[in-house]
């Protein structure tokens, strides 16, 4: 079955409004987290001063027979121009079920102007609505096509700095945004101790408790708060380091060799996954299925993490279906993300999202079982991203 065409399009979501007010001011808009740009007084407050505004992007693949798969991802106008501009062109003929060749072509495509950061966008959004259309095609979930369920369904964590509202949701594991980093001093230390403290008396003694770094901290730093971190059983600290230096993933490894460690948000192909297994550099990898290269590219990394013993847990994966039908069906994903979109107080039924979509109950998610990816967004609702 051939594809015929490839379209960036824009998604045009109707107005929603809560039906229910909330308790409090979500976490997220007003609280600091420590970033790679905390050290600069402008910026240090809030990521929002200085992250790009690009908005989302999605991707509709459309095969001979008129069927239809749709894929997502971010960052607008120069992802939409290399879907549009380049790789569409030179996939319109190719056969939808040769997902490995499909994913070989835009990996070795891109390579003029670099596969990793904005073209590993375009790459996945494509990819992940050739995924959906085969899944309509064969009238079969996705999950389904990569092999079945390996659980009836998965256990979640919530990230986020609400904590007392995600357990009246129902999770019972948790992973915390870091507030300070290196500009903070060893003060900042000191405060983030106390707060993983005060979280972690919340909560007991039984839950699991993660960290994100988000990018923030380097080795002697990491080092130091996962010393003084000891007491509060992190079980993993997340994305500690810049993602390009490598040779500090060793240093930190070398520093921690007790603790556990996690990243690969901001990696890009199967390339980098493959490096930190066999350097054995952190035991869990953590791609994002909308930006790494979508699922072709996941399904390799899951392969590799099986291969060296490690984990594989999506960077936000239960927040759309794609992660969600990756993390059912893999053996070695043993747990989801999930952001809490609503407000304290606001049920998650009541958040936006996707037609079609899933969402966790009691702490635990299970994927739609409708064909490709189970999304039931209206074609209405679609745009192209460049215009008419």
């Amino acid at each position: 079955m051939k594809i015929t065409a490839i379209d960036a399009l824009r998604l045009n979501r109707p107005a929603h409004d809560l039906s229910t007010t909330p308790t409090r001011e979500p976490w997220e808009p007003r609280d600091e987290v420590a970033n790679p740009m905390s050290r600069y007084p402008r910026f240090k407050p809030h990521r929002r001063l200085w992250r790009p505004q690009w908005e989302e992007v999605w991707c509709r693949v459309t095969l001979e027979d008129g069927t239809q798969g749709f894929g997502s991802t971010i960052n607008g106008r120069p992802v939409a121009s290399v879907i549009e501009d380049h790789l569409a062109p030179l996939l319109v003929g190719e056969d939808v079920f040769a997902t490995d060749k499909l994913a070989d072509m835009m990996f070795r495509l891109t390579k003029p102007y670099g596969t990793t950061g904005l073209a590993s966008y375009a790459i996945s959004a494509i990819d992940l609505g050739i995924w959906d259309a085969l899944g309509k095609l064969l009238e079969r979930p996705v999950y389904e096509l990569l092999g079945g369920p390996a659980r009836e369904s998965i256990k979640c964590y919530a990230t986020g700095n609400d904590v007392d509202w995600y357990q009246d949701l129902g999770f019972e594991a948790f992973k915390l945004a870091c507030p300070y980093g290196p500009a903070d001093g060893s003060d900042g230390i000191q405060r983030n101790v106390e707060f993983v403290a005060g979280v972690r008396e919340q909560i007991g003694a039984a839950a699991d408790l993660m960290l994100d770094c988000w990018m923030a901290f380097d080795v002697d730093y990491t080092a130091q708060l996962a010393d003084a971190l000891r007491p509060y059983r992190i079980r993993w600290l997340e994305e500690t380091l810049i993602p390009e230096d490598l040779d500090a993933h060793v240093a930190l490894r070398e520093r921690l060799p007790w603790q556990t460690l996690s990243t690969g948000e901001h990696w890009y192909t199967h390339v980098p996954f493959q490096w930190a297994a066999s350097h054995r550099v952190v035991d869990i990898l953590q791609p994002d299925i909308n930006w790494v290269g979508g699922m072709s590219t996941a399904r390799k990394i899951g392969s590799i993490a099986d291969a060296a013993g490690l984990s594989v847990i999506l960077h936000a994966g239960g927040n759309n279906p794609f992660g969600q039908h990756f993390s059912i069906a893999t053996p070695s994903v043993p747990m989801l993300e999930c952001f809490v979109g609503t407000p304290p107080g606001v049920p998650l039924e009541e958040g936006w999202r996707l037609p079609g979509q899933a969402i966790p109950q009691d702490g635990y998610l299970t994927p739609s079982h409708a064909p490709g990816f189970g999304l039931e967004i209206p074609n209405d609702w679609f745009s192209p991203f460049f215009g008419a």
